[in-house]
């Protein structure tokens, strides 16, 4: 790999690595099958000062960057699908929302969570309202000091585990009129009216549950507001910025995945034998391996690239047509590369004996959940464009001067 690390992020490299064969990775088969959360991964990322990691060093943090943490995500990746998640959660998305838009006191509350190993919620999704976010129905009423939030949310990662909830509404003042979508903090368990309905039983990361979360009157005070400085007017905008670090993390699992399958292959191919010699002898093979590595070197830079980038107007984020190519690459080519480790290994590789068996399910959510390929093509778009392209029928606007 020609990316160049500093000796402090290779050595964060080196020791989630060892984390990961150590103590993550022989545990991988058992956390899918038991479907319950890892706590114990939970507690060794934290015990390694895995969780919490973006938090800055005035809130008790380390204060790293977004490739900090995605080098720690790709390691845990390798190793097992649900911890790599979980990774992005205690380190991206929702903390890197508070930390860029909170109060002193919501950053404060929300790094001891993520400090101690919480893996926040972001409450998006709909049943109606999937890659067409800002159609949510889920609504937030004034009354006085507070907001009333009514509604529900779907495909919840980590709803009933999470204890900090970022959820998203739609906004509306006490004369009924609408003032834009806002973001709103919750903890679970401390917030009356929030409550969770059914599982989905999902085809891979199985350990991490997806939950329907309900909102009855839910009651949320002024200070748990998580406001950007645009107001609600154009705050969706704002929060869904703050989104892109999720994405990068979410095509950094991904890779992870894919790596960890392509070493399997690697290996398994120098020791297979068949017509009395290495199948890595057969040119077929070589050619799929050797594809397989350019797929990870090429997935590789974009997501690192992708971290390390900044939005428009110094944005703390991503930029996000970076992080949405890194994302529609790393993420296609994973599954592909995963694919081609299991084609390697045959019919050992269709068994639940093998990893790549768990590894083939868990992959293949990271073209879908954080923005379908299709919908972040469309991002990609609009910025090599230069235009908006609402998906509505509607057509084409051109893009605001302001």
């Amino acid at each position: 790999m020609t990316w160049q690390l500093t000796a402090d992020q290779l050595r964060i490299q080196a020791e989630a690595r060892a984390l990961a064969k150590e103590v993550i990775g022989p545990r991988a088969a058992a956390v899918d099958e038991a479907e319950q959360y890892p706590w114990e991964n939970v507690e060794a990322l934290q015990h390694a000062g895995f969780t919490g990691m973006t938090v800055p060093a005035e809130f008790g943090g380390p204060g790293r960057s977004f490739l900090d943490a995605v080098l720690v995500v790709e390691e845990m990746a390798k190793a097992c699908g649900v911890t790599g998640r979980i990774a992005v959660e205690c380190n991206m998305g929702a903390i890197s929302a508070v930390m860029a838009y909170g109060t002193a006191a919501q950053k404060a509350m929300a790094a001891e969570l993520v400090l101690g190993g919480d893996k926040p919620a972001i409450c998006i999704t709909e049943p109606d309202a999937g890659s067409a976010a800002s159609k949510m129905t889920t609504r937030a009423d004034r009354r006085g000091n507070t907001y009333v939030l009514n509604g529900k949310k779907h495909w919840i990662t980590g709803g009933t585990v999470s204890k900090l909830h970022l959820i998203f509404a739609r906004v509306f003042d006490e004369q009924g009129a609408e003032e834009g979508i806002g973001g709103f903090l919750a903890v679970r368990d401390e917030t009356p009216g929030l409550s969770f309905g059914s599982r989905e039983p999902t085809m891979g990361l199985r350990a991490i549950p997806e939950m329907e979360v309900i909102f009855e009157d839910m009651v949320i005070a002024d200070d748990m507001v998580l406001l950007p400085p645009s107001g609600f007017r154009r705050g969706f905008a704002d929060l869904m910025s703050a989104y892109n670090s999720q994405r990068v993390g979410a095509g950094t699992v991904g890779l992870g995945i894919a790596a960890g399958a392509y070493e399997l292959a690697l290996d398994f191919a120098k020791e297979r034998h068949q017509f009395e010699r290495p199948i890595a002898e057969f040119q077929g093979l070589q050619w799929m391996l050797a594809d397989m590595s350019v797929k990870l070197e090429a997935a590789r830079s974009l997501t690192y690239r992708a971290a390390e980038s900044h939005g428009p107007n110094d944005s703390p984020f991503p930029d996000p047509a970076m992080a949405a190519q890194a994302k529609i690459f790393t993420a296609e080519a994973a599954i592909e590369v995963v694919s081609d480790a299991l084609q390697v290994f045959g019919a050992a590789g269709y068994s639940r004996r093998n990893p790549l068996e768990r590894m083939y399910r868990d992959v293949r959510m990271f073209t879908i959940g954080g923005g379908t390929a299709q919908i972040l093509r469309t991002v990609v778009a609009s910025r090599i464009l230069d235009m908006r392209l609402p998906q509505e029928r509607g057509g084409f606007l051109p893009k605001p001067t302001d």
